[in-house]
């Protein structure tokens, strides 16, 4: 059976704890205190964080661009379509029938 050097079994745990710190990116909060920042990513206790997260959004949602201007971005303005082409019929035929008819006076 192998034993094990207790130095090297501490560098490998080191090893392994500095790859798993590197899973999942980075927060952005990794220079606030631990117990600050384990509050702060999930929004401070405050409604499960969506005051946080809407405010990340609007911030997402607006680019952070100053020259956006939403009148000049606009498309084309669409010409409506000419009633005389696409208008509607000028006689509507009856589907009524001799049957749905029957029995009835005809000057009803």
């Amino acid at each position: 059976m192998e034993t094990f050097d207790e130095n090297e079994v501490r560098e490998q745990e080191e090893a392994a704890a500095a790859e798993a710190a590197s899973i999942g990116g980075r927060s952005g909060m990794e220079e606030m205190d631990e117990a600050e920042r384990a509050a702060a990513e999930h929004g401070g206790g405050e409604s499960e964080g969506f005051e946080e997260a809407e405010e990340l959004l609007e911030e997402h949602a607006a680019h952070g661009d100053p020259f956006g201007d939403p009148l000049r971005d606009a498309g084309e303005v669409e010409e409506e379509p000419d009633p005389a082409v696409y208008g509607d019929a000028d006689e509507v035929e009856s589907t009524e029938t001799e049957l749905d008819t029957e029995g009835t006076h005809p000057d009803e």
